[in-house]
């Protein structure tokens, strides 16, 4: 999968691809932490949770050419892709 921006394109990992692909089709409701670790790990230990923050890090990382698009830590709870459509 390949994230394109006007000045840039960034081609995603598989995990990348799929935890923007859960986020996306989840677009501004909120993602539990459990349900992304198990459809994309498929476990939810500890140790994963700290890598879906790595990876949930870079995204935000290449996401941040682009203003209308961003993931928010909703605490507690897991992430949501928030986009402005306005």
């Amino acid at each position: 999968m390949v994230l394109s921006h006007p000045t840039e394109e960034r081609k995603l990992t598989k995990k990348e691809a799929d935890v923007l692909r859960l986020l996306c089709l989840h677009a501004d409701q909120v993602l539990p932490r459990e349900l992304v670790l198990n459809m994309v790990w498929g476990d939810d230990t500890y140790f994963l949770g700290r890598s879906l923050d790595v990876f949930i890090s870079r995204l935000r990382k290449y996401l941040k050419g682009d203003p209308k698009v961003q993931i928010v830590n909703v605490h507690g709870v897991g992430f949501k892709l928030v986009i402005d459509r306005g």
